[in-house]
C-alpha cells in the first residue's frame, strides 16, 4: 500500500470510529443521547483540522531532521505552545479542576510542581541541551561519552518512561472519553492510537507540533470561556468569588464529609472557610516533598519534553519557548482555580462524583451549566467542545510520546548502535516511520489490555523514573568534567530500578485485603442510608425536595454497587503483584530516595571508572553548551 493510500485509509478510519453512529457510540455519557449530534459534530471538526494539517505536514517531511524537529524551524513562541500542549495533558485539565472542585486549596497546590518544574528546564536544561543535542536526549550524552554504549542505555530509558506515561494516558483516555461522551473503551482506545499514528507516521514533529499548538490554543479557549461565565456574575471581584466558595452549602458539606468526626463542631461558615486552607487532600508533608521532587526534576528527564528544544533554531529561541510554556502553563492552572471552585458551587460535589468519583467530569459539567444545564442544547454544545478539547489532549500528548519512543528506537539503536551511523535520509526517514508504527500498535494493544487496572502509579512512576535516571545523567554530563561512561550507566541503572521498586512496595499498589476492608466499610454505611432516602423519598413534599433525595439515592446506590463489586473483585486474593498485605514504605512517590541515589550513583560509577575521552571532550562541550558554536555538528561525535 502506498503512503498516500495508507494515510487515507486511516483517516478514514479515524472519523469512521468516531462519527459512524450517534445513538450507537455516543451513549449513557455526560451528553444526553439525543444530543449526540453535537458530539459528532464538533469531534469530527477537530479531527478534519488535525488531519488536514498532518497531511500539509506530510508533504515537508522529508528528511531525518523534518521527521525528529520539525528541521529545526519552529520559533520560540511556536515552541512554548507546543509545549504546553505536550505537557499540559488530560490529567491536567480534567484531573486539577476535579481536585479543586472536591478538595478546594490543595487541588490548585497540586498543579505547583509541575509549573515550578520549568524553572529547572529553563535555567539548566533548555539552552545546554538545544547546543548539544541533536534529535534525542541520547545525542547529548553520546556527546563526550561512549557513544553505543549511552545510547542504548538512555534509549531503553526513554522507551521505559514513555510507554509508563503512554499506558496511563491511554487508559485514563479510554475511561475519560467514555464518561464524557459513553464511546466504548476499546473504540475511544484505538480511535486515539489511529489518529495518533497518522500524526507521527506520516507528518512527523512537523504534525505533531501543530496539533500541539491547535490543542493547547483551544485548551486555553475553552478555559477561558468557562472562567469568564463563572466569574462574571461576581462583577470579576475575586473577594467575592472566593467569599460565595465560602458560604455555598454544597461545598460546606463536601468539607464536612472531607472531615468526619472533626467537622461536627464547626460552623457552616468555618466549613466553607477550610476549603480554601491545606490540608482536606494533601495530608502528609513528607510525601508532598518526594512528589514535588519528582515533578519538578522529573519534567527536565522527560524525553518527549526535552525532543521540543531541538525544533528550535537557536539556543535563544529555546529559551524563549521556554518563557512562553511557562506563561500559557501558569496562566491555565490559574484558571482551573475558578474552574475548579466554579464547579463546587455550581456544580455540588455530589452531582460531580455521580459521575466519576476521581472528580474528573468537574470541568465538562461546569460547561453543561453554564450553557443552561442537561437539558438545554448550547449546554451539550458546550460540553461537546470541552469533550472534543480534553480528546484533542490526549491524542497530542500520546503523539509526543510516540514520537519520542519511536525517535528512541530509529536514531538511537538502529541507526547510532545497529548502522554505527551510517544511513541514508530515506533508511533513517524509514525506520523511524516503521518505529512508529510498532509503538503505535504495542500502544493500543497495552491500552485495550490495561482495561478496568489502576494505572494511577505510572504516572508517578514515569515522572520518578525520568527524575532519577534520566535527569542526572544529563544534568552531570552538562555540568561536571569527570562524568563518565561507567557514571551514566550505573546512575541510569540505579535510578531507574531505584524508583520502578519502590513504587512496587508503595501505597500506589493495589493491596486486596485493604481494598476489600474499605468496601466493607462502605458497605456498612451506605445500606441503612440508602434505606433512609427510599423511606424520605415516599414522603418528600415537592419537587425540589424530591430532586435531591433522588440525587443522593443514585449516589449512594452507585457506591454500594461499586463497593460490591471491589469485594467480588478482589475474591481469594490476599496480597499485591509483589506478594505484599500492605506496603513497605509510605510514600506514594519514591523521588525523596531515588532521586539522590541516582545523583550518588553516577558519581561513585564516574569515579570508579576512568574514560579519557570524556574528559578530553570536557572544554569543547563546554564552549559549545555556552555558546552554541558548531552546534549542528555535536551529532558527530
Amino acid at each position: 500500500m502506498k503512503p498516500g493510500q495508507l494515510f487515507g485509509a486511516l483517516l478514514a478510519a479515524g472519523i469512521a470510529l468516531v462519527s459512524s453512529d450517534a445513538h450507537a457510540i455516543f451513549k449513557g455519557g455526560a451528553v444526553p443521547e439525543r444530543f449526540g449530534w453535537l458530539a459528532v459534530l464538533v469531534f469530527s471538526a477537530i479531527i478534519g483540522i488535525t488531519m488536514y494539517i498532518t497531511y500539509l505536514a506530510a508533504k515537508r517531511t522529508k528528511t531525518a531532521a523534518d521527521f525528529y524537529a520539525a528541521g529545526g524551524g519552529i520559533s520560540g513562541l511556536q515552541n512554548g505552545w507546543a509545549i504546553a500542549g505536550d505537557y499540559l495533558s488530560a490529567a491536567s485539565f480534567l484531573g486539577i479542576a476535579g481536585l479543586i472542585s472536591l478538595n478546594g486549596y490543595d487541588g490548585f497546590m497540586y498543579s505547583v510542581g509541575w509549573l515550578v518544574a520549568y524553572i529547572t528546564v529553563l535555567l539548566v536544561i533548555a539552552e545546554p541541551c538545544r547546543n548539544i543535542g541533536k534529535y534525542t536526549m541520547a545525542d547529548i550524552l553520546a556527546f563526550r561519552n561512549d557513544p553505543k554504549t549511552v545510547r542504548t542505555f538512555m534509549a531503553i530509558s526513554t522507551i521505559t518512561v514513555s510507554t509508563f506515561y503512554l499506558t496511563a494516558q491511554m487508559v485514563g483516555g479510554g475511561v475519560l472519553v467514555k464518561t464524557l461522551i459513553g464511546i466504548d473503551y476499546e473504540i475511544s482506545v484505538i480511535t486515539v492510537g489511529v489518529l495518533m499514528l497518522a500524526y507521527v507516521v506520516f507528518g512527523g514533529m512537523v504534525a505533531t507540533t501543530y496539533v500541539q499548538i491547535i490543542k493547547a490554543v483551544l485548551l486555553v479557549a475553552a478555559s477561558i470561556l468557562l472562567v469568564f461565565f463563572t466569574w462574571a456574575p461576581y462583577g470579576f471581584s475575586l473577594p467575592g468569588f472566593l467569599q460565595a466558595v465560602v458560604g455555598d452549602a454544597k461545598v460546606q458539606a463536601q468539607v464536612a464529609q472531607l472531615l468526619g468526626d472533626a467537622a461536627t463542631n464547626m460552623t457552616p461558615e468555618q466549613l466553607g472557610q477550610r476549603f480554601l486552607e491545606p490540608g482536606l487532600y494533601l495530608k502528609n508533608p513528607i510525601d508532598q516533598i518526594s512528589l514535588g521532587m519528582a515533578l519538578v526534576l522529573g519534567t527536565a528527564g522527560m524525553p518527549h519534553i526535552l525532543m521540543r528544544f531541538f525544533t528550535v533554531p537557536s539556543a535563544q529561541q529555546a529559551r524563549v519557548s521556554v518563557i512562553w510554556a511557562m506563561a500559557i502553563i501558569g496562566g491555565f492552572y490559574v484558571l482551573t482555580l475558578f474552574i475548579g471552585n466554579g464547579a463546587a458551587i455550581n456544580v455540588g460535589a455530589a452531582q460531580i462524583t455521580a459521575i466519576d468519583r476521581g472528580g474528573n467530569m468537574a470541568g465538562p459539567l461546569l460547561a453543561q451549566f453554564i450553557g443552561g444545564g442537561a437539558e438545554s442544547m448550547l449546554g451539550n454544545l458546550f460540553l461537546a467542545f470541552v469533550a472534543a478539547v480534553a480528546f484533542a489532549t490526549i491524542v497530542a500528548v500520546v503523539a509526543g510520546l510516540v514520537l519520542a519512543s519511536a525517535s528512541a528506537m530509529s536514531h538511537d539503536i538502529w541507526v547510532g548502535v545497529i548502522k554505527g551511523e551510517h544511513a541514508t535520509q530515506e533508511q533513517e526517514v524509514r525506520a523511524a516511520r516503521v518505529s512508529a508504527l510498532i509503538v503505535g500498535a504495542a500502544a493500543i494493544l497495552i491500552g485495550i489490555a490495561a482495561r478496568g487496572q489502576n494505572v494511577a502509579h505510572l504516572v508517578a512512576l514515569a515522572f520518578a523514573v525520568a527524575a532519577s535516571s534520566n535527569l542526572p545523567c544529563v544534568l552531570l554530563t552538562l555540568y561536571w568534567k569527570r562524568c563518565n561512561t561507567g557514571g551514566i550507566v550505573l546512575g541510569m541503572l540505579v535510578g531507574a530500578f531505584s524508583a520502578i521498586a519502590l513504587v512496587m512496595v508503595s501505597p500506589n499498589m493495589t493491596y486486596p485485603k485493604a481494598e476489600r476492608a474499605k468496601a466493607e466499610k462502605v458497605i456498612e454505611g451506605v445500606t441503612p442510608k440508602i434505606a433512609q432516602l427510599e423511606s424520605d423519598l415516599t414522603i418528600a413534599a415537592d419537587d425540589a425536595a424530591r430532586a435531591k433525595l433522588e440525587t443522593d439515592l443514585t449516589k449512594a446506590r452507585a457506591d454500594l454497587t461499586a463497593a460490591q463489586g471491589v469485594i467480588e473483585r478482589f475474591a481469594g486474593q490476599e496480597t499485591s503483584l509483589v506478594g505484599l498485605e500492605k506496603p513497605l514504605i509510605e510514600l506514594r512517590n519514591p523521588g525523596l530516595y531515588s532521586i539522590p541515589l541516582g545523583f550518588l550513583c553516577v558519581v561513585i560509577g564516574s569515579l570508579l571508572w576512568r574514560d579519557r575521552k570524556s574528559e578530553e571532550m570536557w572544554d569543547e562541550l563546554y564552549v559549545r553548551q555556552n555558546t552554541g558554536i558548531h552546534a549542528e555538528q555535536a551529532v558527530a561525535h
